[in-house]
């Protein structure tokens, strides 16, 4: 297979960054909300058009399905 045709996973992870930085500026300027994860907390957020953020939900932890029920 000849990869001259293909780009780099280097561009493409960062053709993908900041199309997702593009599209939070677009709802910001649009006055709408988003959601975003922050890996740092494992939460869920909900980021409003002020620079807000709401908290929604928490990461599952890993484990089994059942496991996580009885707790």
């Amino acid at each position: 297979m000849n990869r001259g045709k293909y780009i780099p996973d280097e561009l493409v992870i960062k053709r993908a960054k900041e199309a997702v930085a593009i599209e939070l500026q677009k709802k910001k300027a649009l006055n709408a909300s988003a959601i975003v994860y922050d890996p740092a907390t494992e939460k869920i957020y909900q980021l409003n058009s002020d620079g807000s953020r709401t908290p929604i939900a928490e990461r599952l932890k890993k484990g089994r399905y059942s496991e996580r029920q009885s707790q």
